[in-house]
């Protein structure tokens, strides 16, 4: 078998375009994922198993959440939680690639799970204001409704223009592509986008009002950022069908 060293190195080589990706994912999820791939395929597991155990410690964090009241200790569990089932969520990928055992069902499985933990996130977060906060006002049980509201939306919108992108681009003409162009700055206005950058707010669990006030600015900022990907989409959707 393999070394785990060689294997790393043929991950990296297997490694999806930077592009469009920001300096948490390139720099901290990717490569934990790799690691956890490398362990993955030295154990001989497959992708959708990789996929389920990701599943299993993103739920389990998340039940915590909605279970058990805030506390310096619980931030700390849940955020490793997220964070161990947000790299198990590019291993599943990687070790895909390396091992060739991809495939839609693969694919399907990995929405569904990611479909969930974005529900799933925003609703423990009602829960646990509405069971272990003292709100100032009711009004914040609808901060959770409205995450909720812009996390379905870009994650919808963004899988339709991926589906809809490719199926335009089938009947184009194509020209010779260079290597995609990853800027730097782009990778970094994108970090407050980033699922792995948003779990970092867990670990104010140990203080509700931070907490709550870390909460609400990260769901202002995704909302500047719905509001700028819509039209984005849009645009290059229009641009397709254009040409």
């Amino acid at each position: 078998m393999e070394s785990t060293g060689t294997v790393l190195r043929e991950l990296r080589g297997a490694q999806k375009s930077a592009k469009g990706v920001s300096l948490y994912s390139r720099y901290v999820n990717r490569p934990a994922g790799r690691i956890f791939a490398a362990l993955a395929f030295r154990l001989g597991m497959t992708p959708n198993q990789v996929t389920l155990v990701s599943a299993a410690f993103t739920f389990a964090a998340l039940a915590a959440v909605a279970l058990v009241r805030p506390g310096w200790g619980l931030a700390v569990l849940v955020y490793l939680g997220l964070a161990v089932g947000f790299a198990l969520d590019s291993a599943d990928g990687q070790l895909a690639r390396l091992t060739g055992r991809g495939g839609p069902d693969g694919e399907w499985l990995d929405h569904v799970v990611d479909c969930a933990k974005m529900i799933l996130v925003h609703t423990v977060v009602l829960i646990s204001f509405h069971r272990f906060f003292a709100l100032p006002a009711e009004g914040w049980l609808l901060l959770p409704l409205g995450f909720l509201f812009v996390a379905v939306l870009t994650f919808c919108a963004g899988l339709l223009r991926e589906q809809l992108g490719k199926a335009a681009a089938r009947g184009a003409p194509t020209g010779p592509a260079g290597p995609p162009q990853v800027s730097r700055l782009r990778a970094a206005v994108l970090l407050p986008a980033d699922y792995g950058v948003f779990c970092l707010v867990f670990l104010l669990l140990g203080d509700e009002t931070a907490f709550r006030t870390g909460y609400a600015v990260l769901a202002a900022v995704h909302t500047v950022f719905l509001a700028l990907f819509l039209g984005k989409w849009f645009r290059e959707l229009r641009a397709l069908r254009a040409g």
